[in-house]
């Protein structure tokens, strides 16, 4: 077994955004960081392709925002759901005073590509891939002092100071650590397929409720991304039915492109998202550190789960980097600095997962139910008269409760 016993510095589980924008930002302040990811590559099919306001004016801030704007993406500008009366914007994030007031719809993997090269320039960053983390090292007290893990020459460990997890919703340090958490049910699952289209498919996101059923359709250079909600624990059942049921389903939710569905070659196109709304209740152990999908597991209503991670980023390096820079985040004092972590983000977690679970109660689950669901009339002919009032759900979603800024130390022009 490979022993790296390293000079302490910062273990980051998990190459995902949260993971390469805390490592960047870590190795920016002049902090020891490795980044262990377990896969070979970037080039992945990820869901998340979601870069919001907040997140792309950090981006800016990291001096790459350039780079950021040449990656081939769409952008989403309005958020509107369909009624009897028609489409009735209630998000406009044109209206927002911010540098970028639209979401971009970056792939991930070019983003991730972007953000590791960018960390690779510090002098004092590494990203290790093909090393899965399998387990977590404890000293004699039982102190988290590195992990272990399943690297290209075998099973090693690597000994840090700090171990942080950006390691998702499975995380493997999460379990190993054993924090308690907190669930919530969930009464629906996402199928996400791509409809390729020739078609102009705008710059609006348009939710379709239909008795049963609900569809997001997410416009994309060249195709549609479709996020088709439905019954948590039917994945069996949608795939019995066949891949002509659910093409024609797919069509009868989006009709605009109900001419391309024959597109979706097979039901190996349609992924299935099994939703989860968690979050630690504790975030920390000694030596260990849970942030992003780590340790607050979130719906994709809204699609907020990118952006809340990089936030959470940003925050632990700012708390904690000058205190690493010292060696100084053992014993109870960096217990203390750790749950300051917590105590910053909690609030915009509980905020965001509350936001979600009323969307879920009020909105999903009745459709899902075969009730009709639409807005209030009121709600409808106040946003009608008042369009200036579509700017506080897109400033909700956009930029959030509590957006982090990016150290002084960090910026780049």
């Amino acid at each position: 077994m490979a022993e790296d016993e390293g000079p302490g510095g910062v273990v980051v589980v998990g190459a995902g955004p949260a993971g390469l924008v805390l490592g960047l930002l870590l190795a920016r302040a002049g902090v020891r960081v490795t980044v262990l990811e377990k896969h070979a590559d970037f080039l992945r099919d990820f869901r998340g392709d979601t870069v919001h306001p907040s997140t792309l004016g950090m981006l800016d801030d990291l001096g790459l925002g350039d780079r950021v704007a040449a990656l081939p993406h769409s952008r989403v500008v309005q958020g509107a759901v369909d009624t009897a009366a028609g489409q009735v914007v209630v998000a406009d994030l044109s209206r927002l005073p911010v540098r970028h007031p639209y979401i971009a719809m970056i792939p991930q993997w070019d983003l991730l590509d972007l953000l590791a090269d960018a960390a690779a320039a510090e002098p004092t960053f590494e990203l290790r891939v093909r090393h899965e983390v399998t387990d977590v090292v404890r000293d004699g007290a039982g102190r988290v002092t590195g992990v272990a893990y399943r690297g290209p020459d075998g099973p090693g460990r690597l000994h840090a100071d700090l171990v942080v997890a950006c390691d998702g919703r499975w995380s493997a340090v999460r379990r190993a650590v054993g924090l308690p958490s907190t669930s919530v049910r969930v009464p629906f699952d996402v199928w996400w397929v791509r409809v390729p289209t020739t078609r102009h498919v705008g710059e609006s996101l348009v939710g379709r409720v239909r008795p049963g059923r609900v569809a997001v359709p997410i416009p994309r250079q060249g195709y549609l991304q479709l996020a088709v909600l439905g019954p948590k624990g039917t994945d069996a059942t949608l795939r019995a039915r066949g891949l002509d049921a659910f093409r024609a389903e797919v069509a009868a939710l989006v009709p605009e492109v109900a001419d391309d569905v024959d597109g979706i070659a097979s039901m190996d196109d349609v992924k299935h998202l099994d939703v989860r709304v968690d979050r630690l209740r504790r975030w920390h152990a000694p030596g260990v550190l849970c942030i992003g999908d780590a340790a607050h597991a979130m719906s994709p209503v809204g699609g907020v789960g990118i952006n809340l991670a990089v936030q959470d980023a940003v925050a632990t390096a700012r708390l904690l980097a000058p205190a690493l820079r010292r060696g100084a985040v053992t014993g109870p004092a960096g217990d203390r600095l750790l749950a300051r972590v917590r105590r910053r983000r909690l609030m915009p977690t509980v905020v965001i997962q509350s936001a979600q679970r009323v969307a879920h109660a009020r909105l999903i689950a009745p459709a899902l139910d075969g009730r009709v669901v639409a807005p209030p009339r009121a709600l409808v002919r106040l946003l009608r008269r008042f369009p200036v009032l579509t700017a506080v759900p897109a400033a909700a979603v956009g930029i959030g409760p509590r957006p982090e800024r990016v150290p002084a130390w960090a910026r780049r022009r």
